[in-house]
């Protein structure tokens, strides 16, 4: 019998539990589906809830079965007010639950920015230590599956900046089971950015995480320059390293995950390795996440560099509707390109 002990919750209910005992190749909405289940099997104070979660099992279908498993009074839908859920979230933190509410989409979460940062990222800070925020919310996010206007947002960035938030984005459904039952068990809130374009995309689930959940990892490993990403841009950027692999460049892959706290270590230690960088994110380009990391490696590696970090993202416009999606979202040519600059690049 195979247990994972990632943490232990601040309400003090166990979070280990027995989970996937072998390989299973799952959809990432699967891989969410049975981590959500897993949760509210071992932590009897986790509760599930937002819009549509309950009966329909949520609009990409994350948490369906859990209402009829689990029951309505840990499963449960909630009114179509996003401020309301996360008031809630805090609400029941505080009475000692371990709340994992869902955001229907990225774009509409800035009507519960108030409550997010105000309180939720706060009251741990604000109560020295004695109102822990063990808060998981699940916010589909980014692009890539044509949706209306204020259904693809990458509001990492935003996220990022607030003291007190953590904030994670698997890349595949691996990481995606991992990363969620690690997240829930802590007692920071976390704000879990699910790609929603990589719902579909099935790959295995090993029993075991494979590594240190908690910084970057290595997709793939290279010579000549690293491809910085997270989301749904690491597969972008893995089909990218294939195809400059036809053309004799090595590159590696380096999935962030945590956007914060940034695993600068491992950041640091792949572009020592390489010595050029190109960072590719959704969000736009100006005050983006990628201009940390930039910083970050440059004030790491500035002795190393062959080059300038580049940045391939989104344009400096508001997310747009489906149909002007693939003219905004970084494609396989774009990033070709910030590899070429990169590579190319000579001192004057």
């Amino acid at each position: 019998m195979t247990e994972t002990t990632y943490a232990q919750s601040a309400t003090g209910a166990e979070v280990h539990t027995t989970h996937i005992q072998e390989p299973r190749v799952l959809s990432m909405q699967q891989a969410l589906n049975t981590a959500l289940d897993e949760i509210l099997a071992s932590n009897t104070k986790a509760l599930v809830f937002g819009e549509d979660v309950g009966h329909l099992g949520g609009v990409f279908r994350v948490t369906d079965g859990l209402q009829a498993k689990h029951g309505s009074s840990r499963v449960f839908d909630t009114p179509l007010a996003e401020s309301g859920i996360l008031g809630l979230a805090a609400g029941l933190a505080m009475a000692g639950f371990t709340p994992l509410p869902e955001v229907q989409f990225d774009g509409f979460a800035y009507p519960a920015i108030n409550q997010i940062v105000c309180q939720i990222a706060r009251l741990n800070y604000r109560s020295r230590g004695t109102m822990p925020m063990p808060i998981t919310l699940r916010v589909p996010s980014f692009g890539g599956i044509r949706a209306p206007e204020h259904h693809g947002e990458s509001l990492e960035a935003l996220f990022a900046h607030v003291p007190g938030l953590k904030v994670v984005s698997p890349a595949d459904p691996h990481q995606a089971y991992h990363l969620l039952r690690y997240a829930a068990a802590s007692p920071d809130p976390v704000i879990f950015m699910e790609p929603k374009a990589r719902y579909w995309q099935k790959a295995p689930v090993e029993a075991a995480p494979g590594d240190d959940l908690a910084g970057a990892r290595i997709a793939r490993h290279g010579r000549h320059l690293t491809l910085v990403a997270w989301g749904a841009m690491v597969a972008r950027c893995l089909q990218v390293a294939e195809l400059a692999a036809e053309d004799g460049i090595d590159v590696e892959v380096l999935d962030l995950r945590w956007l914060s706290p940034i695993d600068g270590v491992t950041l640091a230690e792949s572009v020592g390795r390489t010595r050029r960088a190109v960072v590719v994110h959704e969000a736009p380009l100006t005050s983006g996440l990628g201009a940390e990391v930039a910083q970050l490696i440059t004030a790491s590696c500035f002795d190393t560099l062959r080059s300038p970090v580049e940045r391939v993202t989104g344009f400096d416009v508001p997310y747009p509707s489906g149909d002007l999606e693939d003219e905004y979202v970084p494609n396989v040519d774009r990033i070709l390109y910030g590899i070429q600059r990169v590579l190319e690049y000579k001192r004057g």
